[in-house]
């Protein structure tokens, strides 16, 4: 699972999973699987994946949007709450990552619902919005590499319908965001991807101190 719980002490963290999570056995399978994985803190954790599957049934999404699958827990988790016909289109580069996530897809019988592109996801989006798909899409899910939250942000804005939501997850990047000493690459583009969200009339946005920071923006 996400190893960056912002503010919330282990005891609290365990509890809330224990009261306020109610992970199906195939995620938690697939969570266990990946914890063992040495890049397993790109995970998202199982409270996370909730809330996708919560917003999928409240903005009754059928067509859905995912830049960076790892292991696929949220592509799952997304899929799993996808009504019959529903899709999500999943961006990655890693055959050996989302080879896992393609046996978890099959056990849990919603293989038919994702779309895997193997490709730079910025070359998936573009793709897309040249085939006409802009404002198409229920709901966008953003965790992939830091550099490219901004250009990432910009074509999923104009991927989501009026009144979808776009969700980015390591807004908070373990406090590193808040300390004017940190000054990496990385550091600094989850800033101006803040920054950009902050000042972006065309959403309306809130920042969660979930995991590892996670924003909910809905497409005005």
């Amino acid at each position: 699972m996400a190893r960056d719980q912002v503010g919330i002490p282990p005891d609290v963290y365990a509890y809330l999973l224990r009261w306020g999570v109610d992970e199906p056995p195939v995620l938690a399978r697939l969570r266990e699987e990946t914890d063992s994985h040495p890049r397993r803190q790109m995970q998202i954790g199982p409270e996370q994946g909730q809330l996708l599957r919560l917003l999928v049934e409240l903005l009754g999404a059928k067509r859905c949007l995912e830049i960076g699958t790892f292991t696929g827990y949220s592509s799952l988790s997304v899929a799993l709450a996808l009504p019959p016909g529903g899709t999500i289109v999943c961006c990655d580069v890693s055959e050996e990552f989302t080879s896992v996530a393609r046996r978890y897809w099959a056990e849990a019988g919603v293989a038919d619902k994702v779309d895997l592109r193997l490709a730079p996801a910025i070359d998936t989006l573009d793709a897309l919005l040249a085939d006409g798909a802009a404002g198409t899409f229920d709901l966008a899910f953003i965790d992939a590499d830091k550099g490219s939250y901004p250009s990432y942000w910009d074509r999923c804005v104009r991927l989501v319908r009026q009144g979808g939501m776009i969700c980015v997850d390591n807004v908070l990047w373990s406090g590193a965001v808040a300390d004017p000493s940190d000054q990496s690459a990385d550091t600094n583009a989850i800033r101006a991807l803040n920054e950009r969200v902050r000042g972006d009339d065309r959403v309306t946005a809130v920042t969660l101190p979930i995991a590892d920071g996670m924003t909910l923006a809905r497409v005005r």
